[in-house]
């Protein structure tokens, strides 16, 4: 069968989106896992299906490279905002989309008829170590706590955004952006202590408003940004005395910048929404 596309991103985290108001995709954990490589396919982080839903303005289904569905996406999500605008299949503003991890409202930035950036209302981030899941001996928020892994000990902070996130403040000196990611990222993803495997960001602190951080995705690996961890990452600073609530926090990835605000109650992202271009693919 013959499939149309569109390749969007923000931030660089790339996702091949599918309209299922008008396809019915069966086995999208497979069609995944094919059209992501880079090399033989489309290429992306992932493909998000778009869908209608009975709740919101439309339907997010998201699935890592490897198959995986995910719960939650930020920088997908936005994009997914902004496919449904620009098609005309729904122009409300501010447009509330249905993920796994619940209906998120989002207030539109338009140019010439067009969504160009987006805020999304995240929610509350999740501390609770059962809720994320992390096994612990205790129920207790795991913020700055040392932990002895097998691979060595580290200071880690856990949130969830709507999936597991393990943050890893590293110290000024530490070689961010020259470290390889690739042999530390998949032992954090594996770790037994994150039964539903974990995200992991690697971040650095500049000051109370900015922070650079790197970011090893379940399911992809190392991605250029990643929405929901950069919400972890400011709730983790957030918690940990490094950044102040209420305040616009700006996080520098691989693939660009995004605009977070934690307000102790819930997580505001501001970030771009771009389409890349538009394919048909023989499947």
């Amino acid at each position: 069968m013959k499939l149309d596309f569109i390749k969007m991103h923000g931030c660089g985290n790339d996702y091949i989106y599918i309209d299922c108001f008008k396809n019915d995709v069966e086995e999208p954990e497979k069609l995944a896992q094919i059209l992501s490589d880079r090399h033989f396919s489309v290429g992306g982080d992932g493909v998000i299906l778009v869908c209608p839903s009975d709740i919101a303005d439309a339907r997010m289904r998201m699935f890592n490279a490897d198959g995986s569905e995910g719960k939650m996406c930020g920088n997908g999500v936005r994009c997914v905002a902004k496919f449904v605008y620009d098609n005309g299949l729904c122009r409300n503003d501010p447009m509330r989309i249905e993920t796994l991890s619940g209906v998120k409202t989002i207030a539109l930035t338009v140019e010439n008829d067009e969504v160009i950036a987006a805020t999304v209302d995240m929610g509350t981030p999740i501390l609770r170590p059962s809720m994320i899941p992390v096994v612990t001996g205790d129920d207790l928020p795991i913020i700055g706590k040392k932990i002895a892994f097998p691979f060595g000990e580290y200071e880690i902070s856990c949130v969830s955004m709507g999936n597991p996130h393990c943050v890893v403040f590293v110290q000024q000196d530490f070689d961010l952006w020259g470290f390889d990611i690739a042999a530390l990222g998949p032992k954090f993803e594996n770790a037994p202590m994150f039964p539903d495997r974990v995200n992991t960001e690697f971040v650095k602190v500049h000051d109370e408003t900015r922070l650079e951080m790197r970011v090893w995705e379940r399911g992809s690996g190392e991605t250029l940004a990643c929405g929901t961890g950069a919400c972890a990452t400011v709730v983790a600073a957030c918690e940990n005395g490094f950044c102040k609530k209420n305040t616009d926090v700006y996080v520098k990835l691989k693939g660009g910048e995004l605009k977070i605000r934690y307000t102790g109650n819930t997580v505001l992202m501001t970030g771009n929404a771009v389409e890349a271009f538009r394919g048909t693919v023989e499947i």
